[in-house]
């Protein structure tokens, strides 16, 4: 089923938006029977390896769980499939940048070569969010290997579920001032976005933007995010 939405989406069209600005949706990704089955998952005792409360560390307000392996059937298999197409993007990225890493084609190779590092942690994770609670501006590297994009997956209704809560990204380009822009998305809608930064083709070729992202405050009501990082944790 999952397989079946991943496979709807407009490619295309969001190698194009993720080339241009760094980030595509990809709408209806999960149903809405999916999300809640998700975001109601976050109060089991089972199933997770930490919770971290944002306050304590500064990074926020609001808090997150990451999930232990094995991860959950909807989660591993959005992480494999979403993986395999992204990774062509990713390679290119990279050679754009002028990067040596390549990334293998198949997820499971990937991680193999991000736990020979010592990278062994599962990144995937919950996040909730109630009044007033927000996420500071942020990027997800964990370490030494890092896949250049992620997703996030909204599983609550704006506007129903809560106010606010705005998904953002704010990307730095050399001797400019930084940028943001609010990601409009639906429950079930994904984003896919650059985890650090991108290649962005100037006058003389292609130029290194760094990105960041996090969630604006909260004005009313509870937001649950599933977010998808490929790359695990040192």
């Amino acid at each position: 089923m999952i397989d079946t939405r991943i496979d709807a989406q407009d490619w295309h069209g969001i190698q194009a938006n993720l080339d241009a600005w760094g980030w595509a949706i990809l709408p209806g990704l999960l149903t809405h029977k999916a999300c809640d089955a998700a975001a109601a998952s976050y109060d089991r005792e089972q199933g997770f390896r930490s919770r971290v409360i944002m306050a304590r560390h500064n990074y926020g307000k609001g808090e997150y769980r990451y999930f232990a392996y094995p991860l959950p059937p909807l989660v591993a298999n959005l992480r494999t499939s979403l993986y395999s197409r992204l990774v062509p993007l990713a390679n290119a990225w990279h050679e754009r940048l002028g990067l040596d890493v390549r990334f293998p084609e198949n997820h499971r190779a990937f991680l193999d070569r991000c736990h020979a590092a010592g990278q062994v942690r599962p990144t995937p994770l919950l996040l909730r969010y109630g009044e007033g609670d927000y996420n500071c501006l942020h990027q997800d590297l964990y370490g030494e290997h890092v896949f250049p994009l992620q997703v996030a997956i909204l599983l609550s209704e704006p506007g129903e579920d809560f106010t606010g809560g705005e998904f953002i990204l704010t990307e730095q380009r050399p001797r400019m001032q930084s940028r943001a822009e609010i990601v409009p998305l639906e429950k079930g809608d994904g984003v896919v976005f650059a985890v650090n930064h991108r290649p962005q083709k100037g006058t003389r070729g292609d130029y290194r933007v760094n990105m960041r992202h996090g969630v604006s405050r909260l004005r009313h009501g509870h937001r649950h995010t599933l977010g998808i990082i490929f790359h695990d944790a040192a």
